[in-house]
């Protein structure tokens, strides 16, 4: 049932915005009710925040709608369409979480193929309205995501490519809607790796993808989202990817990129209408994202978007993460769409020196496509530049889907910073000396703690050096769902040995985002002649410790001081063994633990608190057997360690995984 056909005479002047949201597909949910960061809720706050504003008063409602396999079969094959099709089905019901644990970041559930059909088939409508005319615009708020689903593969949170179905339907299936050029704006903060393929050589089609990318580390992980991929034959030139060097990326970035790259080319383009893959994991406060787009950037963007097409504009949710942020957000963009009135307030921001860079380079790589793009940027305007991004790690933590629920909320600090960011250039200076002067006390304690070596003792994937590497030097293994960003000092350990201890080793938890459904390990820090855990020790220093802790608790956690200190270490090294629970309220493994010395050097390691090991024995917590990528990666450090051969690695990991505490 459609809502919102009689106006007043008050809204008249309002553009006509079609509005989608049902409840069934938040169906789609982790197997066990693990937390997982692309949860039911993304769209429950979003709709409430619409409500609370009185939204879907202004809207015409659209009534969600499942996809028809013909449709879908457009971009997707045949087996991945039988697979999310049956998936959620009885007969599935035992195999179900092993296939979701081969698939990169996908949970499944018996909800997930409703879902699934729910969000493709609602782009679909939501597309076609727009192109019909029966609304000027319109918003989908979809789930799951769809702008990592491949031809033949769910990966990335997402199972069907929602907007490259939705694109190819209105081409390919109604030419009498006159529908000849789409625009596909993807400003999710992730790389729209599917979608760029699924249009590679379509002239059709111009997609744009703005997403951090930092040298192929951020996920998806891949060269697919660097400045050089333009697409190929007939599509040469129509396929455009701004590639952030850095986190931190806000507003001024943002809308610098839209200036001297996307508006050009959209002018000369000329779509017929445009998608945006509206992924809002980049705004301010986004605990995967790292940037800083704030809702009044987000509506800043839309607005320029708006006088192309004449306003025919489909928004389709992606990704998003931060409930308070991706709410505001999207409340921001629907009030755009709604009032056609001009955006109050204004920003004098300055773009990171990266992002002038990055500018540059795509203009040179597809002037030859677009020449809007052919004239060098003057140096009075590359010169205007914020002060670099400082360091925020970039975690491939196993318990990131444990967030500190303050993380689903911006910050009044977050806001205070972003403000900084935003004075005109005489008050930057000010902002410039602050963070000089930050640096100044980052730099003190990380000169200090460079000098102290220590062991850092592994027992789970980091027992294979490739995997610890990661932690150390930033990128990613085979195996890996997401790349780290490495620590500050990239230097490779001075030395390894192997030792075994009397702890009991264990596997814990149901779910990872570094690995997928199945348990991670842990170490009970309590001794037991009885027990025997293989540890490989690495000779770091106390500097590295910390970043390393960093990556494995919390993302986005910034580090101004040591996790770990010098006082830290001499408490625990009083007694042995001896732990200490550092200052990180959310994290798998916030217990550091010593255990002994190794040539007057101490070693330590990382587990779960004494509490949760507590929670483990009783049953609060859940023991799992690791998932297979996990599992694979110990075996590899065990057998290369020359400690086990490849069947004595695995029973060892067996053993570890069945025998109670």
């Amino acid at each position: 049932m459609e809502v919102g056909d009689g106006v007043d005479s008050e809204s008249k002047s309002q553009r006509r915005v079609g509005l989608l949201y049902d409840e069934r597909m938040c169906k789609h949910s982790t197997p066990d009710g693990e937390p997982h960061p692309e949860n039911p809720d993304r769209i429950k706050v979003i709709w409430n925040k619409l409500q609370a504003a009185s939204i879907p008063q202004r809207c015409v409602l659209l009534d969600a709608k499942e996809a028809e396999d013909k449709h879908i079969l457009a971009v997707h094959s045949q087996n991945h369409v039988n697979l999310i099709k049956n998936i959620s089905s009885k007969q599935f019901d035992s195999r179900r979480n092993r296939i979701a644990s081969k698939l990169n970041s996908i949970y499944l559930n018996e909800g997930s193929s409703e879902a699934a059909y729910l969000a493709a088939g609602s782009a679909i409508e939501v597309t076609e309205r727009v192109a019909k005319g029966e609304v000027d615009s319109a918003v989908a708020i979809i789930r799951p995501p769809g702008h990592h689903a491949e031809e033949d593969e769910a990966m990335g949170f997402c199972l069907f490519n929602n907007v490259a179905i939705a694109a190819s339907y209105l081409l390919n299936e109604k030419p009498e809607l006159l529908i000849k050029k789409i625009l596909i704006v993807d400003w999710d903060v992730h790389h729209g790796n599917a979608t760029q393929k699924m249009f590679w050589k379509d002239p059709r089609v111009l997609f744009f993808s703005v997403h951090r990318h930092e040298f192929g580390t951020f996920y998806p992980a891949t060269d697919d989202g660097f400045y050089t991929m333009i697409g190929e034959g007939p599509g040469s030139g129509y396929n455009i990817n701004v590639p952030w060097e850095n986190s931190q990326c806000g507003d001024a970035d943002y809308f610098a990129v839209w200036e001297h790259i996307l508006l050009p080319v959209t002018k000369e383009f000329n779509p017929d209408l445009i998608i945006v893959s509206a992924g809002f994991d980049a705004a301010i406060g986004d605990p995967l994202g790292g940037c800083r787009i704030t809702p009044h950037g987000y509506s800043v963007m839309l607005k320029k978007l708006m006088n192309f097409a004449d306003g025919k504009i489909v928004l389709a949710l992606e990704g998003g993460y931060n409930f308070e942020s991706i709410a505001k957000s999207m409340l921001a963009c629907v009030e755009v769409l709604l009032e056609d009135k001009p955006i109050l307030g204004s920003s004098v921001a300055y773009p990171f020196e990266s992002t002038w860079r990055v500018i540059q380079a795509v203009r040179k790589k597809l002037s030859a496509y677009w020449p809007s793009l052919a004239d060098e940027l003057p140096e009075e305007l590359t010169n205007r530049k914020a002060p670099p991004a400082v360091y925020v790690p970039n975690s491939s933590s196993d318990s990131e889907a444990e967030e500190d629920d303050e993380s689903q909320k911006v910050s009044e600090h977050l806001e205070e910073v972003l403000q900084d960011i935003i004075e005109p250039l005489s008050k930057l200076k000010v902002a410039e000396s602050n963070q000089d002067h930050a640096a100044c006390n980052s730099n003190t304690w990380r000169s200090e703690l460079s000098k102290v070596d220590i062991w850092y003792a592994a027992f789970g994937s980091n027992l294979w050096l490739k995997r610890l590497l990661c932690y150390i030097e930033g990128g990613q293994v085979d195996g890996l769902q997401k790349p780290c960003v490495g620590s500050v000092d990239k230097t490779s350990p001075k030395e390894i040995m192997w030792k075994t201890f009397p702890y009991r080793l264990f596997f814990g938890r149901e779910f990872s985002l570094s690995w997928g459904p199945g348990g991670v390990a842990f170490l009970d820090p309590e001794s037991n002649s009885q027990d025997k855990t293989y540890i490989c020790l690495y000779r770091i220093t106390l500097e590295q410790f910390n970043d390393l802790l960093v990556q494995e608790n919390h993302e986005g956690y910034v580090m101004s001081s040591p996790l770990f200190d010098l006082t830290a270490l001499n408490s625990v090294t009083v007694e042995e063994p001896h732990s200490l629970q550092v200052r990180l309220e959310k994290g798998w493994y916030r217990n550091v633990v010593y255990l002994g010395k190794e040539h007057d050097i101490p070693i330590l390691t990382m587990t779960c608190t004494p509490s949760e090991i507590e929670g483990f024995k009783s049953g609060e917590h859940a023991l799992c057997a690791p998932a297979i990528n996990y599992a694979n990666m110990i075996v590899r450090g065990l057998v290369e360690g020359k400690q086990l051969s490849q069947e004595e690695a695995m029973a060892y990991i067996q053993e570890a995984s069945t025998k109670g505490l």
